[in-house]
């Protein structure tokens, strides 16, 4: 499915929205202005005045009128275990192990019966054998030392953890406020992006 990176007018990310979402916005008149190749056409009804299809020509980045109320960059982002995988380079924490993300298991590095909790920095990714050895037990109680240290998500490395499918003008886009030392610029490679914009084009009412 394609997503289209949504911005306020300052740049700053706010969601990854559909196709649909994205075509209400250019029709209330609400872009204030675009990035990226367009990457669909949106085709509507047909004007009674002029006898033409209304056509919206979609961007794979947009930002509309002004600014969120909410100060995204204070609010720590949500976890999931998707997420988490991605963070982690699907790599066990404790033995470096490449695992399937099916397979992979969240683990807590302070148990949750030692009042660990369920946060971005006492989470990992953990392969089942690892986690089964660790029990409930702290990691320097089982002997068992972390291979990386877990961290909390900028605001646009979270874009990228819950984006899917993300194209090549969008990926460029994030990745350019990444942290310097953010795990994810430095596993940035073509592998995690789609290298060129995909020419689609959707039939649809917008009306």
């Amino acid at each position: 499915m394609l997503h289209i990176l949504k911005l306020d007018v300052g740049g700053i990310p706010q969601s990854w929205i559909n196709a649909e979402e994205a075509t209400k916005h250019y029709a209330e008149g609400s872009i204030a202005w675009t990035l990226g190749k367009p990457v669909a056409v949106m085709r509507g009804g047909i004007s009674r005045l002029s006898g033409k299809q209304s056509v919206i020509e979609l961007h794979s980045i947009i930002a509309t009128k002004g600014s969120s109320r909410i100060n995204l960059f204070e609010v720590i982002p949500s976890i999931t275990k998707a997420k988490l995988y991605k963070r982690d380079q699907g790599l066990c924490a404790y033995c470096a192990s490449l695992i399937n993300e099916s397979e992979a298991e969240a683990e807590h590095i302070t148990p949750s019966s030692k009042g660990g909790c369920y946060s971005w920095m006492n989470l990992v990714i953990s392969c089942r054998a690892c986690n089964q050895k660790k029990g409930n037990r702290s990691p320097e109680n089982a002997g068992m030392s972390l291979m990386y240290a877990p961290y909390i998500p900028s605001l646009y490395e979270d874009m990228i953890l819950k984006g899917r499918n993300i194209l090549a003008d969008q990926m460029e886009f994030l990745a350019a406020n990444l942290p310097k030392n953010s795990r994810l610029l430095q596993n940035y490679t073509a592998t995690n992006f789609l290298s060129e914009s995909s020419s689609e084009v959707f039939a649809t009412d917008f009306q």
